[in-house]
């Protein structure tokens, strides 16, 4: 059996042992099928995340092994249906002599916070459109403690602390270089629908740690929550025209098929574009962050995002 214990947990691979603190995600109680308990846990570090279960757990257990607790555990990594499992040989809660914090298990965003502002504050700065300008400034005041810290989704692309503001970030980015190419877009309107297309999910979403979803976002969605709030902010502001349709245009249609959770396609060439910039930097994080897990000749897990597809590393990316 191969022993490194300074891997972080996303790292690990079958056959390793792992000792150390690993911060509980959720917890899930369930029964055998000859009708013992046990409690499924997702075990989370900086690195990623992998899931154990906890055999015969007692009502004990099922108050203490909770969300959000940090846990010293010792176990073994095996696999089950084709993904890791970590085995669990001793399990106890943190305690405050061992000196760990909730902070210390959360992934973070690749880029600093004050790099992701700043970012923002150039994609505004360029709009030249007064009215989308307001709008957006209004917003990033109301929003910007919030978005500098949340995720971009419970689960898949940019679901770590500051994922949001990345994910926006980095479509930024995109659509700057695509405005080169085509010149014909209309840069206002396309940066506009990328800054405010997810800020909903602070309003969706329940925070950083232990991702989930809110009353409101189970029951509404982020979609129609920022659809009306711009409609709300244009009213506060005075602000008519068919510059405030089309925005909310752009982030009703930015999941592009009703199914994916947008009750009309994009009918504006900006919004048809918002939508694949926004698919196609979801997928390149989720396959950048797949294939950094695994080594050249060897597949990734399988991606539930990506149509369950296992990913190739191919040899010559060494």
């Amino acid at each position: 059996m191969n022993s490194d214990l300074k891997k972080g947990i996303g790292q690990v691979t079958i056959g390793d042992s792992y000792d150390g603190f690993l911060l509980i995600r959720e917890a899930t109680k369930g029964l055998t099928s000859n009708g013992k308990p046990f409690l499924t846990l997702i075990l989370s570090d900086a690195t990623g995340e992998i899931e154990a279960k906890l055999w015969d757990s007692t009502k004990e257990d099922e108050a203490t092994f909770i969300a959000e607790q940090i846990v010293k555990v010792s176990g073994e990594v095996n696999q089950f249906r084709g993904k890791a499992q970590l085995k669990i040989l001793s399990l106890r809660p943190a305690q405050p002599t061992d000196g760990v914090h909730v902070s210390d298990f959360i992934e973070k965003a690749p880029i600093e916070k004050d790099r992701l502002i700043e970012k923002l504050t150039e994609a505004i700065f360029e709009m030249q459109n007064p009215t989308l300008q307001r709008i957006v400034r209004a917003f990033i005041k109301k929003y910007q403690e919030a978005l500098l810290i949340y995720p971009a989704a419970a689960k898949n692309h940019h679901d770590y602390a500051s994922g949001l503001a990345h994910h926006i970030v980095s479509m930024l980015a995109i659509a700057k270089e695509m405005h080169k190419l085509y010149p014909e877009l209309n840069k206002d309107l396309l940066y506009a629908g990328i800054i405010l297309h997810d800020i909903g999910k602070v309003k969706e979403l329940s925070g950083v740690v232990t991702t989930t979803y809110t009353l409101e976002g189970k029951l509404l969605g982020h979609i129609p929550m920022m659809v009306e709030e711009i409609g709300m902010i244009a009213k506060e502001m005075q602000i008519e025209g068919e510059e405030v349709v089309i925005l909310q245009h752009l982030v009703l249609s930015h999941h592009g098929k009703p199914e994916w959770g947008s009750p009309k396609p994009p009918l504006v060439r900006e919004a048809e574009i918002l939508h694949l910039i926004d698919l196609f930097d979801a997928k390149m994080n989720m396959l950048n962050r797949a294939l950094d897990k695994v080594n050249p000749g060897e597949f990734t897990e399988r991606l539930f995002a990506m149509d369950n597809r296992s990913f190739y590393k191919p040899l010559f990316e060494e």
